[in-house]
């Protein structure tokens, strides 16, 4: 089962290769580890960008959910709630059926309009001792009138442990796949405006809640009352 849903990851991630914006990537590996990042801009404002990305069931890929519909999808942005999916009951001959689940991934950081941060293995990695986290990160694109023009969303997955998998293969199967979920979100707020190149980008942290207090030359804002 775990290497037919690899295969299939590989296909699909080799069928949206063309697809994907020039700035897709994995842009790290190793024997143990990977990572891919995506970044897309939308002309949707940041407040609809983030109500369009905590509702999957309308935009995820039906073909990388384990009951091959996407509209049985549920994300709740709070920590230590789930991205998860329900698995429809079956009946089989006289046997009732009974309905299923699963879990994709846990969040562990919600910021409305910022940052969408989760936890855990995807699709075929479920199966083996790895982990992983997703980071989505907004940023307000400013028109030339000074408004907001639309969002940036990048998307960073970060996968770490030990596999049975070859890392070169699979990297390139999940980056086709987080692509292909990228897309598929810009496409229902109306699809891209721009593409730029990502790899001279703050990291994921700063990207949502800017640079640190070294790095701009200001006292760290941490939400915490002073002496504590």
């Amino acid at each position: 089962m775990t290497r037919s849903l690899f295969r299939a990851a590989l296909a699909a991630g080799a069928a949206v290769a063309f697809a994907l914006p020039a700035q897709a990537e994995v842009t790290e590996s190793s024997d143990s580890h990977f990572v891919t990042r995506h970044a897309v801009e939308i002309a949707a404002q940041p407040g609809d960008a983030w109500l369009a990305l905590i509702a999957p069931a309308d935009w995820w890929a039906d073909s990388h959910t384990w009951s091959a519909d996407a509209a049985n999808l549920t994300l709740t942005p709070r920590a230590g709630a789930c991205f998860c999916e329900v698995i429809p009951a079956e009946d089989n001959g006289d046997t009732a059926g009974l309905e299923g689940s699963a879990q994709h991934l846990t969040v562990v950081q919600a910021v409305p309009r910022k940052v969408l941060r989760m936890r855990g293995a995807l699709g075929p990695l479920q199966s083996e001792p790895v982990d992983g986290v997703l980071t989505i990160t907004m940023q307000a694109i400013e028109g030339e009138d000074g408004e907001t023009a639309g969002t940036r969303m990048v998307w960073e997955y970060v996968v770490g442990g030990t596999m049975r998998f070859e890392v070169a293969e699979i990297s390139k199967a999940v980056d086709g796949v987080i692509g292909q979920q990228a897309l598929g979100l810009a496409e229902a707020l109306g699809g891209m405006i721009a593409e730029e190149e990502v790899e001279e980008e703050p990291s994921a942290f700063d990207s949502a809640f800017g640079p640190t207090g070294e790095e701009s030359g200001e006292t760290p804002v941490t939400g915490l009352p002073e002496g504590r």
